[in-house]
């Protein structure tokens, strides 16, 4: 090795004094080019020959949402433009604590909805809202004019949310607020003595009044993205989720909340929001209550990808609470038992609710229930609770039971 080293010095010193003789090249320049090649065949001859580092591949631009076109759109330019690859939510809800009331009330799946039609289980308080396609699914669009809606109730002046009740849906959201009103504002009237009545949505913040609280990952939220919307109400208290995230916890609100209002000043055509999956429902007994009054928990609020027993991440709110009173009270064993609606023909739907149940129960011993307290199968359509001729019946329907046993 030293005398190599040796041979080496003795090139390049060599090379330091060569003269150019027939070149039309800067001599310095072919010096320091005839050099270098010297050099390193040296260098490889001591060392080996170097690799070359491989290039990694260029990081492909993220999707973007379509551009808006200016003025007015058409129902075939709203399905068009509306056509965005949402990304499949991971199942990773491991501290939800929402829980969903037991009893739908109020159900909007807009199935069989018309794209361009305002959507026909709500009523107009101001603006532009239509059904569009978004994805693949129905959406209510919220396009301008300060646009708001209200539920469709028969009796809407009356008082129609309960003393303990849950308000959900899936918002595709913006740096602006989008706001849920908790009274009906075009049947009721705002009692509330502050003024404070709604809940403000952007897509890293929620506030209510004078509490106002960020999501603690806000820097990592896409501005334009789907959320998971949830509010549970209890005699007073009010809590707010985005996603998996509580981000409002009063301990009391200083109004009886009587109804809802879905608003937003701030849609136009650049800038429009799109609300799916509005669900108002009724709870609830604590589950150990229900347990030992009816010898089963009844939850509507464990829910699936449509025609599929894919769990939706909102589900893990019923599965955690299960999860935890099974740990508590370790004698507690439970037949997982899935329902389903009468919507397609009942071979396929007793298929169906068997996946469902047995996914369900999968999940709880995934979390680490012992599955020797765990059985699972499906009844289909076969036990209905309610009518299957009205969405929340069919709701209501579409359920998984865990039946003590």
């Amino acid at each position: 090795m030293k005398t190599q080293f040796i041979a080496l010095g003795l090139a390049i010193a060599a090379l330091m004094v060569v003269q150019p003789v027939c070149s039309q090249e800067n001599p310095t320049e072919k010096i320091k080019r005839e050099s270098h090649k010297v050099i390193n065949r040296n260098i490889d001859k001591l060392f080996g020959k170097k690799k070359k580092k491989e290039t990694p591949p260029a990081e492909q631009p993220a999707q973007q949402e379509p551009a808006q076109q200016q003025g007015e759109v058409t129902g075939q330019e709203q399905q068009a433009g509306a056509q965005i690859q949402e990304a499949k939510p991971e199942l990773k809800w491991s501290k939800y604590d929402f829980v969903p009331g037991d009893r739908v009330i109020f159900e909007d799946d807009l199935v069989g909805e018309e794209n361009g039609e305002f959507p026909s289980r709500w009523d107009l308080v101001t603006g532009n809202v239509e059904v569009a396609e978004f994805g693949g699914e129905n959406v209510i669009m919220f396009r301008d004019g300060t646009p708001a809606i209200v539920p469709y109730f028969k009796e809407a002046k009356e008082d129609y949310l309960p003393d303990v009740f849950t308000v959900e849906f899936d918002l595709y959201c913006s740096s602006s607020n989008f706001v849920l009103f908790l009274y009906d504002r075009k049947n009721q009237e705002s009692r509330s003595p502050t003024g404070y009545t709604d809940l403000e949505i952007n897509h890293y913040n929620m506030d209510f009044g004078r509490s106002s609280s960020d999501h603690p990952d806000k820097k990592n939220l896409a501005e334009r993205r789907w959320m998971h919307v949830s509010v549970a109400y209890t005699n007073g208290k009010l809590k707010a989720y985005m996603d998996e995230t509580r981000l409002i916890n009063l301990p009391r609100i200083d109004f009886d909340p009587k109804g809802i209002t879905l608003y937003t000043y701030h849609a136009n055509n650049e800038r429009l929001f799109y609300v799916k999956n509005v669900r108002i429902a009724e709870g609830g007994v604590k589950y150990y209550d229900r347990v030992m009054q009816d010898g089963k928990i009844v939850a509507t609020g464990i829910r699936f990808d449509t025609g599929k027993s894919t769990l939706k991440p909102e589900s893990m709110g019923v599965i955690n609470e299960i999860y935890e009173l099974m740990e508590k009270y370790p004698e507690l064993k439970f037949s997982v038992e899935g329902h389903t609606d009468n919507v397609g023909d009942d071979a396929s739907n007793m298929t169906l609710s068997a996946d469902r149940a047995e996914r369900v129960m999968n999940t709880l011993i995934e979390m680490g229930i012992n599955g020797d307290r765990l059985t699972s199968k499906g009844l289909g359509e076969s036990m209905p609770m309610d009518d299957n001729n009205v969405p929340e019946g069919r709701a209501n329907n579409r359920r998984v039971e865990f039946v003590k046993f």
